[in-house]
């Protein structure tokens, strides 16, 4: 089954950016993944196809019209289409490596780029848009967004990182951050490869990387080591 993703955008020309590049773009030509861009403004209907307006109440900024954006999501994705309908948003719920594994193995994503002050929220609540977050900060719009979204769902399409344990053992997989990684020169600046790593003993590595998984975890992401700790009590 082919991933494919469908993006609605002002700004075509952004897609497909990065993921025409190294694992994904490889992927991509070998057919594990599609892409498709949809040019919102194709579907305004005024003489300036314009498909924001003032804001409800007053306020700063522009609003992205409720009208335009369904008529863009109605041709991009019909009633019977099964992937999931995301909106890019600051707002959104906060993007996961669980949502990511989610996506990962279904048919593909409609993607909607936000721009301006946001969007209308008729058309998020009628077409049933699930609001996405990559990080608690503003963009210019959900395109930046929706490529990071995408580069870590591709990545974990079969086949795509060679060896499929390659994601298995990496940051947020477990609930922890990854633990540090060496690789040659055996020393470099004076400073050594931990000699636990170069053992042998697959065991007392084993052991090593989870106690330093663990330690960063605790250190710099207290919010995840506080939901690990209560899942491993």
């Amino acid at each position: 089954m082919t991933f494919h993703a469908t993006i609605l955008t002002l700004y075509p020309e952004m897609f497909p950016g990065s993921l025409d590049l190294s694992l994904a773009g490889r992927a991509r030509e070998a057919g594990t993944w599609s892409l498709e861009t949809v040019q919102i403004r194709d579907f305004a209907t005024s003489k300036h196809r314009n498909v924001d307006d003032t804001p409800a109440g007053g306020g700063a900024g522009m609003v992205m019209r409720a009208d335009v954006l369904a008529r863009a999501i109605d041709h991009a994705a019909p009633a019977d289409d099964p992937r999931p309908r995301l909106l890019m948003s600051p707002r959104g719920k906060p993007l996961d490596q669980q949502r990511v594994r989610e996506l990962a193995a279904g048919p593909g994503a409609v993607i909607l780029c936000g721009r301006f002050e946001g969007v209308d929220q008729r058309v998020i609540e009628a077409r049933g848009l699930e609001e996405v977050s990559v990080g608690d900060y503003v963009l210019s719009g959900g395109e930046p967004a929706a490529l990071v979204l995408l580069d870590a769902v591709i990545r974990l399409l079969p086949g795509v990182m060679g060896n499929d344990a390659s994601g298995e053992d990496e940051s947020f997989e477990g609930g922890l951050l990854e633990h540090p990684q060496y690789t040659r020169p055996q020393l470099f600046e004076e400073r050594p490869i931990p000699d636990i790593l170069l053992s042998g003993n697959h065991a007392k590595i084993a052991a090593w990387r989870r106690a330093e998984a663990e330690k960063l975890t605790r250190e710099r992401r207290p919010d995840l080591w506080s939901v690990y700790k209560d899942r491993e009590e």
